[in-house]
């Protein structure tokens, strides 16, 4: 459905580059951090793009990154490191413990390379993305620029736990890995063998599926059971963490942020930007589109975006283009300019007829008149499946009408548009709900129903309440999105028990996930209310301006596909500016 991206169109000849040099630092604390150096073979000084990685500093990231060759012949010099602990560095890994002195020490080295001109950005993804929020909170003097991509804003929120719920394949795979990389380095051949198959087929039929053996047996070489034994924000996590460790914002430095629709740490990201929208006075930009943490997508690449990014606030090259944040349409394949990102403003009322698991329920800007509730029971012994979505490695847009037939899943649905609507922004959703357990999970996902039958995810969330907490409603967070609805389709959100194996099966008893067997899971009935005295609602973004939109064809009785009927209308404003291309 996208564009395709966009060919970048040299405007000064290429500059040869020399072969690449192995240099090292010391940090303050005196351990040795190696890196690669590559710059331009002509005479000048060059800003420096520093890229630090805890994956091995030879592979450049170049599943996202064009390699760093690419990045010298257009008048750079470049830096890729190898953090504390990683690839052929000295120390120990231990995830974002040392990222803001290292980071700070790093770019005070790095200006003083050899070809360098004194000006110092920090690029990379994921991990290395927070890294340089880490390093950015230290304040370096040379620093004048950040791009974190797929990057997340606070460890506990973005990395660890999802609305109280542990983030299971996500943490599970990443620990696995990075296990796998400190077994290597001290030459356990058995440990790096075990953990690397296991990151390669989850081992998610342990009989503690959320502490599998392997995990268990080299725990030594891993964080991952410290993240699962603190499932509450806290001191600790606020340690690790941009969003408390960066109370201030260095005036002078341009901040530049790629997200994506389906990258799991994106609600940090959007959550970064509005923080630093009120205080920074260097550029900012926020730019969210169809990239996944996987890898890139059919989009303009993420190489394009930070070169006309560092020409312009490290050279001094291009103009300003356009509004601070730019959303790609899923659906449209085009894109939004906007002045900021929009809140979810406008109010989606769930009704039904208390079968929603059955034959569907109505989701619809109209308040129902008549109370309703809906029933669904989840049963751990096949508990609803993560299809698509951001939680898992397949992480994207991938059809779930299968998961929405079945009868653990209640749906509800709006009926056909018949004129085009345009949601972009955040989304919540406002739930009464209460269970028959002390603890229970509840999974919203938000998508798009096209008359084909397909459904389409525009995005999620997922809360696990524990005895005791508010749900009256309870109030779940469902990131962003940014579609236009054609004529023709229609809005669903689909709830549900469970969403295994993004988040682990919740035993219904309170206990942690390290702590649970899977014989101990029992089963829960979960009871969703709407109506004028409990009103469950989705919330959406409309921004402002622009046509109406309408509702037409509504529903048939088991609400699974359109029936041609004609109904009512309902007009509401949903437009943004849009331009063609970032």
């Amino acid at each position: 459905m996208t564009h395709l991206a966009p060919l970048l169109i040299e405007t000064s000849p290429l500059l040869p580059v020399r072969p690449p040099e192995t240099v090292s630092m010391r940090t303050r604390d005196g351990v040795r951090l190696e890196a690669d150096l590559y710059r331009p073979d002509a005479a000048g000084a060059w800003p420096v793009l520093l890229l630090r990685l805890a994956c091995g500093r030879r592979t450049a990231l170049t599943s996202h990154y064009a390699h760093p060759r690419w990045y010298a012949a257009r008048g750079y010099v470049v830096v890729v490191q190898d953090m504390r602990g990683c690839g052929t560095s000295d120390g120990r890994f231990r995830p974002f413990e040392n990222e803001s002195e290292d980071g700070a020490d790093a770019v005070a080295w790095a200006a003083s390379l050899p070809g360098s001109s004194g000006a110092v950005a920090l690029y990379g993804c994921g991990y290395a993305g927070m890294a340089q929020w880490l390093a950015l909170a230290a304040a370096p003097k040379a620093l004048r620029a950040v791009v974190p991509a797929f990057a997340g804003w606070d460890v506990f929120c973005d990395w660890a736990y999802e609305g109280g719920a542990f983030r299971l394949a996500d943490a599970m795979g990443w620990a696995l890995r990075a296990a796998a990389e400190s077994a290597r380095r001290v030459e356990d051949g058995t440990a790096h063998r075990i953990l690397s198959d296991a990151a390669r087929r989850l081992p998610l039929d342990d009989e503690i599926p959320s502490r599998p053996q392997a995990l268990r047996d080299y725990a030594r070489y891993t964080h991952y059971d410290d993240w699962l034994t603190m499932p509450a924000p806290g001191a600790h996590w606020d340690a690790l963490s941009p969003r408390a460790k960066l109370t201030e914002m260095p005036a002078d430095v341009a901040v530049m942020q790629i997200g994506g629709w389906f990258d799991p740490r994106l609600a940090g990201t959007l959550d970064a930007h509005e923080a630093l929208a009120g205080r920074s006075r260097a550029p900012l930009r926020l730019v969210v589109g169809p990239w996944t943490a996987a890898g890139p997508q059919e989009a303009p690449s993420l190489d394009a975006l930070q070169l006309a990014w560092f020409d312009r606030v490290l050279k001094g090259e291009g103009a300003d283009r356009g509004e601070p944040v730019r959303l790609h349409d899923v659906e449209a394949g085009r894109w939004h300019d906007l002045p900021g990102v929009p809140a979810a403003d406008t109010a989606f009322h769930l009704s039904s007829d208390g079968l929603a698991t059955r034959q569907g329920g109505r989701l619809g800007l109209d308040l129902a008149e008549a109370a309703a509730l809906d029933v669904v029971v989840h049963d751990p012994r096949g508990p609803v499946p993560a299809v698509g979505g951001h939680a898992v490695p397949d992480a994207g847009r991938f059809d779930r009408s299968v998961v929405d037939r079945r009868p653990d899943v209640a749906v509800y649905t709006t009926p056909a548009l018949t004129e085009p609507l345009t949601l972009a922004g955040r989304v919540a959703l406002d739930l009464w709900i209460e269970a028959d357990a002390p603890s229970f999970d509840v999974s919203a996902v938000l998508s798009v129903l096209h008359p084909d039958g397909r459904v389409l995810p525009l995005t999620q969330g997922h809360a696990r309440v524990e005895p005791g907490d508010p749900t009256r409603p309870l109030t779940i967070a469902m990131r962003g999105a940014c579609a236009t609805l054609a004529p023709g389709t229609a809005l669903r959100l689909s709830v549900a028990g469970a969403c295994f194996p993004a988040y682990p099966v919740n035993p219904g008893t309170g206990a942690e996930p390290g702590e649970t067997r899977r014989v101990d899971a029992q089963p829960i009935t979960l009871l969703i209310h709407s109506g004028p005295e409990r009103p469950s609602r989705l919330r959406a973004p409309l921004p402002p301006g622009g046509a109406g939109a309408s509702f037409g064809q509504e529903f048939s009785s088991d609400a699974r596909s359109f029936d041609t009927r004609a109904g009512s209308t309902s007009p509401f404003a949903a437009a943004t500016r849009q331009t063609s291309r970032l």
